[in-house]
């Protein structure tokens, strides 16, 4: 590479030390105004937040000049409509397992808060009532000892979450694009999603959003889940047809944990909202206090691969001339 180099990076060059000292670095976050021309960028490290393509859609057509365009999340899908902005053999790479820890520990949260009921009892501390009125037998809630838990996705966020749940004694089967057999056991293939849900007393929503996921938990598939099941997505709200969801808990038989919904961000008097037996977080799976140094690793250690010619990680795709692009191996 060439000293000089331009690269537009979502921190300040003094919050991640190591970078290459050959490249010329600018903040920008895709907040303000841009820091220089567009047209210099050749390694651009989008903004470490949902919504990356609403911000960047803009200024992609201005990056005559751009090689690399690293995003922070694991999915790209949303990006695919802005492929024809980028120049000709622009490397599209994710950060596929920078937040595979922290989205692991809400996932598995979700799942013992809804079995035991804690957004019930959450209610009833905010009216200061211990049980309701005239009750005065112990109220009896669901284990996830020895359950069967099914894990959509085989990624990072995916075998993290199947590591935590072995804590509580639960059978996980996991199910991704393709199925086969790894040296940790059998991964069933999407193709099989819909006579696994019947048997599975909870499902993990862990898998990225492509064209191929997209709708994938669709409109028969909460019916498919059997009485009592839960429901937890950490992936993104488009994997899931919100609607079917909303007849299957309000009719009770469904209880579901969301950090992602569709639509995004949930709007005031969604049903979302207020159905009993449905805890909502605001897509903050991946934001904790480990997040800046996941985030400020990762693209140090592109840039490295970057100086020296090598291959980089997490490269999805690579676009052509005709505006479109080939995808990785």
């Amino acid at each position: 590479m060439k000293d000089g180099t331009t690269v537009w990076l979502p921190y300040h060059r003094s919050r991640i030390p190591g970078l290459p000292d050959e490249f010329t670095y600018a903040y920008w976050d895709g907040s303000g105004p841009l820091p220089g021309d567009p047209a210099e960028v050749r390694f651009l490290a989008g903004p470490p937040a949902p919504g990356a393509d609403r911000v960047l859609r803009p200024v992609l057509p201005r990056m005559r000049n751009l090689e690399v365009l690293q995003l922070f999340s694991s999915g790209y899908d949303p990006m695919l409509p802005l492929l024809d902005a980028m120049p000709p053999g622009t490397r599209l790479s994710t950060g596929h397992g920078v937040h595979r820890e922290a989205t692991a520990e809400p996932a598995v949260t979700l799942l013992p808060a809804l079995s035991r009921g804690l957004d019930v009892f959450g209610a009833r501390q905010a009216e200061g009532a211990w049980q309701p009125e005239g009750a005065w037998q112990p109220e009896f809630r669901t284990s996830l000892v020895g359950k069967r838990v099914l894990v959509v996705g085989h990624g990072a966020v995916g075998v993290a979450v199947a590591a935590r749940l072995g804590a509580f004694r639960c059978e996980t089967v996991f199910v991704a694009r393709t199925a086969r057999t790894t040296p940790a056991g059998r991964v069933h293939g999407a193709a099989e999603l819909r006579g696994l849900l019947p048997t599975a007393d909870a499902v993990v929503l862990c898998a990225p959003l492509t064209g191929q996921t997209r709708g994938m938990f669709g409109a028969q598939a909460p019916a498919l889940m059997k009485d009592g099941a839960l429901l937890v997505n950490v992936a993104r709200g488009e994997l899931v047809d919100t609607g079917a969801l909303v007849r299957e808990v309000r009719a009770g038989r469904l209880r579901a944990g969301l950090d992602v919904t569709d639509p995004e961000p949930l709007p005031p008097g969604h049903p979302l909202w207020h159905l009993p037996g449905v805890l909502v977080t605001p897509h903050v799976a991946a934001f904790t206090d480990a997040f800046p140094a996941m985030t400020e690793d990762f693209p140090r250690r592109q840039l490295h691969r970057y100086a020296r010619g090598e291959e980089l990680h997490n490269v999805v795709l690579t676009t052509t001339a005709a505006g479109d692009a080939v995808r990785a191996a």
